[in-house]
């Protein structure tokens, strides 16, 4: 239910919304594309190779087994209990014997049962519903945190652009003014989804905007936030990052890159791959990142991307992949940084479609101006 169909401030009525939902004309694609992702989330990747090996029938039975024992699983205790009274009561019949006399009980067990299954569906709503306000909390702060999508800087077109898979993102597209005539952008990708990504995003960036006005060279920047992020972080979280730099009077840019994708270079209809660089962030105790620099010249563009963009999933569960970046770019190459952005995410939401989106989608594209 959309929140413009209904006045927000007023609970609807209950005939309305119904109604509402049967006039929507997705239901069959919505309810199975529900069903792929409890599958997705519930059964893991042996169980989904056992089950492209049965027959129809045996594959429906054997699916509604795993996932109703996912079910079990993931509820509390108390939860499991009263779900097991619940069947147990949907097994029982009305009738009982008594004293050798067969007595019918008042009470329909179908609708005790019901009951206690409502219950419990009630407790599960009430807890997402909370975790959904906590997150939804975490989205604001992050989209206050979002620098300008296009940003003014003399001589160059630049479009900068983040979308999270889920309510809170690990993804970090940011921009930084370090001097009169300098401009630092960053993009990261911390490794892990949902809010503790987000939340090392955040320190991420934090980290970031406080080292670059007093370090001039960015090998020193990375070299120090992976030495701060190694300190502060699991062991187990990492990330990757592109950090460069931008002046208003020169076509050079410099940048280093911490075990991400290598950024893209079209100059006309030719593609340069750029250096994929030192390790990512946070892996080891001390590292040396390298600066790396590259001259445009009017009408080069350089595009730094997330995997979520070379890995978007369509239903088919193709991946969009590099080859098909690498195809599109050319396409793009007389139109200036956001409509050539817009045209790549636009080509990314073709490709998918109906399909889930699983990770984060960011993306800088810098134009140089003659």
């Amino acid at each position: 239910m959309g929140q413009n169909t209904f006045d927000k401030n007023r609970e609807p009525r209950f005939g309305r919304v119904i109604r509402e939902d049967l006039r929507r004309k997705d239901f069959k694609r919505t309810l199975q594309r529900d069903y792929e992702e409890l599958k997705e989330f519930f059964i893991d990747d042996d169980r989904k190779k056992k089950l492209k090996e049965m027959g129809r029938l045996k594959r429906w039975l054997f699916t509604a087994g795993w996932l109703l024992k996912a079910l079990f699983l993931k509820l509390t205790p108390a939860r499991r209990l009263l779900l097991v009274v619940a069947f147990l009561l949907m097994l029982l019949s009305n009738d009982f014997e008594y004293n050798g006399e067969k007595v019918r009980v008042s009470i329909d067990m179908g609708v005790a049962a019901g009951a206690i299954v409502l219950f419990v569906l009630m407790l599960e709503l009430k807890d997402k519903l909370l975790a959904k306000d906590e997150l939804e909390a975490g989205r604001a702060v992050q989209s206050a945190l979002l620098p300008e999508r296009t940003p003014k800087v003399q001589g160059w077109s630049v479009w900068l652009f983040t979308r999270t898979a889920n309510e809170v993102g690990g993804d970090l597209v940011d921009f930084q003014k370090v001097a009169a005539d300098r401009f630092r952008m960053t993009l990261a990708d911390v490794a892990g989804k949902g809010l503790s990504a987000a939340l090392l995003t955040a320190k991420l960036q934090a980290t970031v905007r406080a080292l670059a006005p007093d370090i001039d060279s960015l090998s020193e920047v990375g070299t120090k936030l992976n030495r701060i992020f190694y300190r502060d972080s699991l062991r187990n979280v990492f990330a990757s990052v592109v950090y460069l730099e931008v002046r208003s009077d020169t076509g050079d840019v410099k940048f280093i890159n911490s075990g991400h994708l290598p950024p893209l270079l079209l100059r006309g209809t030719d593609i340069e791959e750029m250096p994929r660089g030192d390790a990512a962030i946070g892996i080891l105790p001390e590292v040396t990142c390298t600066e790396h620099r590259v001259k445009l010249r009017n009408g080069d563009m350089l595009l730094v991307y997330s995997d979520g963009l070379s890995d978007a999933k369509n239903v088919a569960g193709e991946f969009f992949g590099t080859q098909r970046l690498l195809k599109l770019l050319p396409t793009l190459k007389d139109l200036g940084a956001p409509e050539a952005g817009e045209g790549i995410v636009a080509e990314v939401n073709r490709f998918v479609g109906d399909a889930r989106v699983y990770d984060d989608l960011s993306l800088i594209v810098l134009k140089r101006l003659g």
